[in-house]
């Protein structure tokens, strides 16, 4: 069991944060993803896709798809995740799924199509997820939005329509100043039942 300083870090005092600042090296987007890619999906199909926004000439091109209450943080921000799915995950599955290949048939279109774009969008938001616990776990800050146009951001950044963005994070040194105060969270017996 994780000590309660690596639970506070993951979960019980990590907070989503509005204000970003300090540098984020590649070296620690590496080892994020490093870290995240072990997380389970649905046989192993891995479809989350990132890039990660540094550049000015980047954020540029993000800006116009950003809402009005998330332009200005996320601009500011060291970095900037577009966490997006492949709609063509399943072509890696005869190598990420080796001992059953055959599987590709499970999930290839036109056929599965439908099947197909729910696995891709449901293991991409788990990942999503991972992703934000991985990054609290390298010592990053967060701030996950969906505050965004993803039309705008797909054509933008995935013009030939292969990943599709799902959420946005931003990532770097959070300001605690600028952090909103502990919302409410539903109980045990609110929110669970034993059957």
């Amino acid at each position: 069991m994780l000590d309660d300083k690596a639970l506070d870090t993951l979960f019980r005092t990590a907070r989503s944060h509005n204000a970003l600042g300090g540098e984020v090296s590649d070296a620690q987007l590496r080892q994020l993803y490093d870290i995240v890619k072990w997380a389970p999906t649905t046989q192993n199909t891995q479809p989350m896709r990132i890039v990660f926004v540094k550049s000015a000439a980047a954020k540029a091109k993000l800006e116009p798809a950003l809402s009005a209450g998330n332009r200005d943080k996320t601009l500011a921000s060291p970095v900037v995740a577009i966490l997006a799915w492949d709609t063509r995950y399943w072509e890696n599955m005869p190598r990420m799924f080796a001992h059953k290949p055959e599987a590709i048939e499970l999930h290839r279109p036109p056929e599965k199509a439908a099947f197909a774009e729910r696995t891709a969008f449901r293991n991409s938001s788990m990942q999503i997820g991972y992703f934000i616990l991985a990054a609290r776990a390298v010592g990053l800050d967060c701030g996950p939005m969906s505050g965004f146009d993803n039309a705008k951001v797909d054509a933008e950044f995935f013009p030939d329509g292969r990943f599709r963005s799902n959420v946005l994070c931003n990532l770097g040194k959070g300001d605690p100043a600028k952090v909103m105060p502990r919302l409410p969270r539903l109980d045990f017996d609110e929110a669970c039942s034993i059957a």
